[in-house]
């Protein structure tokens, strides 16, 4: 089994938090991961970001905004000029008080988004630029006003998330103050492998097909079938990442019952097909 390597971030318990300024990297560190959360602004260069199971291309610029203990790296090509600038902070910090203040509850539904990681929109990230750049130049008490209000500015954006297979039961009940949905993403991941119909996940907690389908959708922002295949894909990408397992195997073994559907809507959710994926993972996880 490949794992990927803990980074031991330069954080104390009296930092709010850090800025790391990169210019011209080099992209050689592995895929990594640690407990502090992570703002990453990667500029002038090109290539793929890894964030957990998502990998994209990135081009010229890229910002995005890791949760704790999620894997990443940006491959990107060591282009003159290039620029990464890092942003990381406690995971404690997200059970600050102060937090649990109404005008701090869009910062607290980004640090839990985060914890799928999030990447922002061109017009968000050239929007956060200048203010990323300038905070590498500040000192004092100026860098947590320019700090929160930086989380903030991100907090208000459009977003997207990067990771198809978080899907911690805590962190649902949490994110939908709902034990129902809890219930059904539990039985979900128990039975992911078999054939999950609608109607027999609806009566787990009482509902008719149709009112379970406007319920779970209300609450996840997903219906049914996409979130059972999202896990699907995930688990796909984790047995194609940690095991030898053949691709057929692995598409049976995740619930699906039709190998040339398997390929198409793993190629569709990951830009590779399961082999492309496979032999990509390969090249850039390193052991440890």
């Amino acid at each position: 089994m490949k794992e990927v390597q803990k980074e031991i971030v330069p954080i104390v318990n009296e930092d709010l938090f850090i800025v790391l300024d990169h210019p011209d990297a080099d992209f050689d560190y592995s895929v990594h991961y640690h407990p502090e959360y992570e703002i990453t602004l990667v500029m002038n260069t090109y290539g793929e970001r890894i964030v957990g199971d998502s990998v994209e291309p990135f081009k010229d610029i890229d910002l995005v905004m890791i949760g704790p203990n999620i894997a990443h790296k940006w491959c990107g090509e060591v282009v003159k000029g290039n620029h990464v600038i890092t942003i990381q902070f406690s995971e404690q910090f997200f059970d600050l008080p102060i937090l649990n203040k109404r005008l701090f509850a869009p910062i607290k539904k980004l640090l839990v988004d985060a914890r799928c990681g999030v990447c922002f929109p061109q017009d968000v990230l050239l929007k956060m630029k200048d203010r990323i750049i300038d905070l590498t130049h500040m000192q004092g008490f100026q860098t947590v006003l320019v700090f929160l209000s930086l989380l903030y500015e991100l907090a208000i954006s459009d977003r997207y998330t990067l990771i198809s297979n978080r899907y911690d039961t805590k962190e649902t009940v949490m994110t939908t103050k709902s034990r129902r949905i809890a219930k059904v993403c539990e039985y979900i991941e128990e039975h992911y492998s078999d054939t999950v119909g609608l109607t027999e996940v609806a009566a787990l907690i009482g509902m008719s097909g149709s009112a379970f389908s406007h319920f779970f959708k209300s609450k996840t922002n997903s219906t049914f079938i996409d979130y059972l295949n999202n896990l699907r894909i995930a688990k796909a990408c984790q047995l194609l990442t940690e095991t030898n397992q053949t691709v057929a195997e692995i598409c049976y073994n995740c619930g699906f019952n039709n190998m040339s559907n398997f390929i198409r809507m793993f190629k569709k959710k990951k830009l590779y097909t399961p082999n492309e994926y496979r032999n990509f993972m390969s090249q850039i996880l390193l052991k440890y």
